[in-house]
């Protein structure tokens, strides 16, 4: 067994200046485990970890454990006593060994054994399979996100998409997407959803990528279209068709509340109650009982009834093709509201005047680049937040989401294991 192993181990953990040296099965009060004990290969010299250049030993440190990927179920663990280096521009200090970095007690190849599982599985999950901690896996994900972002490519990017998503109270995450049709992935996030933290992105990004952006896909937050048109000066600024819905159906909501709290001050039958996902909802997603609901209610003459057709005629906008029509179809449309005396659909229609330009560039864009990713990239960062139950803070949240929806790039490893 012993020779069998060490054949393995040189085969794909081979490392210049050590040798394996014994290797034993040993029983302890947690289970068996496999202990590999470590050399230095005799007459070698130490790495220093501050310089990187091969120094002389000064003396050994008391032994350490670094725990390797499990075999058979079975823990591995290597044994190693590190050497202090006397070098001459850092000092005494403690040799660098290529099969862990710094401090921590796992070895390079169990962190990316880790990092992997951990984006199929939550960081908690991982730990209790593999009979881990939740802190050595979310060092292993930080180590792979660190890895990947010092390597990632950001050449040939012509679309961004950006948004934010709520993911604490009264926390926002800023989150830019590459929305190429070649290639959707997180580039960047930064807390809260400010001026700064998308001028933080553009800095991040470069003067020279960001000249060379042709299509940027944002909502109406003002801080974000400041910064876009002050940084991406050639892009084509696109609002995202799904905010503009959004708003639609907020006003329905509110016109909804509104009436409804009207009609039982005046002691009449509330047959607004319980309507409020068959009004909100695409038709063809109602279930049964709200077909019904939403049948009775296109019966009755009410404020409720007038924004949603209001909202269901504006979806005649996107079947447009020209972008001439579509603006005249705009401007009948928002008139019709604005004589509507419905505040809510007013207050949206005046909305979608300001930014008639923005909007319409919808239709320059939509057969270049896929317009609906923003949308999708964040549903799939929402459910990184529910499969992990939250975050405690941004930056585990931001470790996270990297690594889960950045398609960050991950070495030749010399374990696969999916």
């Amino acid at each position: 067994m012993q020779l069998k192993l060490k054949t393995l181990l040189n085969l794909k953990e081979n490392y210049p200046g050590f040798v394996y040296q014994d290797i034993r099965l040993k029983d302890t009060k947690d289970g068996q485990r496999i202990e590999v004990t470590v050399k230095p290969r005799q007459g070698s010299k130490g790495i220093c970890s501050g310089c990187g250049e091969k120094r002389p030993g000064y003396d050994r440190l008391t032994q350490r454990e670094f725990i390797h990927v499990p075999l058979w179920g079975i823990m591995v663990v290597l044994l190693y006593c590190m050497r202090r280096l006397s070098c001459p521009t850092c000092g005494i200090v403690v040799e660098a060994v290529p099969w862990s970095c710094g401090k921590s007690p796992l070895t390079i190849g169990y962190s990316w054994f880790l990092s992997e599982w951990a984006k199929l599985l939550s960081m908690q999950e991982v730990a209790r399979q593999f009979k881990s901690t939740w802190h050595h896996v979310f060092t292993a994900v930080s180590m792979a996100v660190t890895w990947g972002r010092e390597r990632m490519d950001l050449s040939g990017i012509t679309a961004i998409g950006v948004d934010e998503i709520h993911w604490a109270k009264s926390s926002f995450m800023t989150l830019v997407y590459q929305i190429d049709n070649h290639c959707k992935r997180l580039l960047w996030c930064g807390e809260k959803r400010t001026e700064k933290t998308i001028n933080e992105f553009f800095k991040w990004f470069g003067e020279e990528r960001s000249l060379l952006l042709k299509f940027v896909c944002s909502d109406m937050w003002k801080p974000y279209l400041k910064a876009i048109a002050k940084y991406a000066t050639n892009a084509l600024n696109i609002l995202d068709r799904f905010h503009i819905s959004q708003k639609l159906s907020e006003a329905i909501d509110k016109v909804r509340a509104s009436e409804t709290k009207s009609l039982i001050s005046k002691g009449k039958d509330i047959i607004l109650k319980h309507s409020r996902w068959a009004l909100l909802k695409n038709p063809e997603n109602l279930t049964d009982n709200q077909k019904i609901k939403l049948k009775d209610l296109l019966s009755c003459n009410l404020k409720t009834i007038r924004a949603y057709l209001l909202k269901e005629h504006f979806k005649n906008f996107w079947d447009y093709t020209s972008p001439t029509w579509a603006g005249k179809f705009l401007d009948e449309w928002c008139a019709k509201v604005m004589r509507s005396r419905l505040e809510p659909m007013k207050k949206v229609a005046r909305t979608i005047r300001s930014h008639k330009q923005l909007i319409l560039n919808w239709f320059e864009a939509k057969n270049n680049v896929s317009l609906g990713a923003v949308e999708g990239q964040n549903n799939k960062a929402k459910v990184v937040i529910r499969k992990s139950y939250g975050f405690k803070t941004a930056e585990i949240l931001q470790t996270s989401l990297y690594h889960k929806i950045g398609k960050l790039p991950v070495p030749r490893l010399a374990h696969k294991y999916f």
